[in-house]
């Protein structure tokens, strides 16, 4: 009975191994591909579930129906216009032919790495054949509003003068998708898309590049600089100017006022002094003691002849016997000077 109930359970178990290893399950993320001595037999599993084969002569081989990503190294590579820019690429992809993939490719390592040969390759053929600006850029129909300040020298020394624009980074990418994509489904292989994540300088060129940026920006500057004091020197010679305008104007109004209210005085002395002959005297009287007083001050000595105009009011002034000088105290002059009438 022991070696019954021995030989039962051995069957048992090799019935068992032998289930276990006919039987298989396939996820919703997975297809699968049977192969028999290391080849391939049958069509490429692609549905989920429970599924069966021949036990111990057959292996099932799972290949990923998910899309996959591909992230290269940054490379640098020359722009048409000579300037070394590190280009980093990412892409999606995705099995669509298990089975042409199983067999030229077997491993996604494999196919990683054959990515790497074939999108490094086209995008430094894309990129020899661009100038920088059409990687960089996005959009090709711009206007920079800074051009319409340059002079037509500045613009024929290309002095902040961009580049036109001919497709942009985005048509420059979808030239490297429909390349790439070609070359990769021979593998099973569909390129999904694919992106520039970061260009920049290359780093023995950076400093050449930031030197010429700033050389030009530096020159640009300058100009608005001479530009500014040019504007404000006119403007500086445009306040003189208008200043000595309005001073001149406002000396002109002056002197008018003056001159006519000189001469409304006049008129206004004229009117009042020859209403009678006693105030023309009078005035003739006051205007001439206004003279002495303007004509005579301390130590002053005055020559005049007996019949001037002057001396005519002098004649009946008493000197003071002990200053043995005249004194006008009506003139209002105080002490008067030395006076000697000269006969003519």
């Amino acid at each position: 009975m022991k070696i019954v109930w021995g030989l039962l359970g051995g069957i048992a178990a090799v019935v068992v191994v032998t289930a276990s290893t006919a039987v298989y399950t396939v996820s919703e993320v997975e297809q699968a591909i049977i192969t028999q001595f290391g080849k391939p037999v049958g069509a490429p599993v692609t549905t989920s579930g429970l599924k069966l084969k021949l036990p111990f002569i057959q292996d099932v081989n799972r290949i990923d129906r998910r899309v996959l990503e591909w992230d290269g190294n940054p490379s640098d590579m020359p722009t048409k216009d000579k300037l070394y820019i590190s280009v980093d690429l990412f892409a999606r992809w995705k099995i669509t032919d298990p089975l042409q993939y199983f067999l030229r490719l077997r491993d996604e390592r494999s196919a990683q790495s054959r990515l790497d040969d074939i999108l490094g390759s086209e995008t430094r053929n894309a990129v020899a054949k661009h100038e920088l600006i059409e990687i960089i850029r996005t959009t090709r129909g711009r206007i920079p509003l800074r051009d319409s300040l340059l002079t037509d020298e500045e613009r024929a020394q290309d002095i902040g003068s961009l580049v036109p624009i001919q497709k942009g980074r985005a048509l420059v990418e979808q030239e490297i998708f429909e390349a790439a994509a070609e070359k990769v489904r021979v593998f099973g292989i569909a390129l999904l898309d694919i992106r520039f994540k970061r260009i920049n300088y290359n780093e023995s060129v950076r400093p050449k590049i930031y030197d010429r940026m700033v050389s030009e920006r530096r020159q640009i500057a300058e100009r608005f600089l001479s530009e500014g004091n040019g504007e404000a020197a006119r403007i500086r010679g445009n306040r003189v100017r208008d200043l000595n305008k309005i001073q001149s104007e406002a000396y002109r109004a002056v002197e008018e006022i003056r001159g006519v209210a000189d001469a409304n005085a006049a008129d206004i002395y004229a009117r009042a002094y020859n209403v009678t002959p006693l105030a023309a005297e009078f005035y003739e009287f006051s205007r001439t003691m206004q003279a002495y007083k303007d004509i005579i001050s301390s130590g002053t000595t005055l020559v005049l002849s007996t019949d001037s105009d002057l001396f005519k009011f002098l004649r009946g002034v008493q000197a003071d016997p002990g200053n043995q000088e005249p004194d006008l105290p009506e003139l209002g002059v105080g002490v008067v000077g030395r006076m000697t009438p000269v006969p003519r």
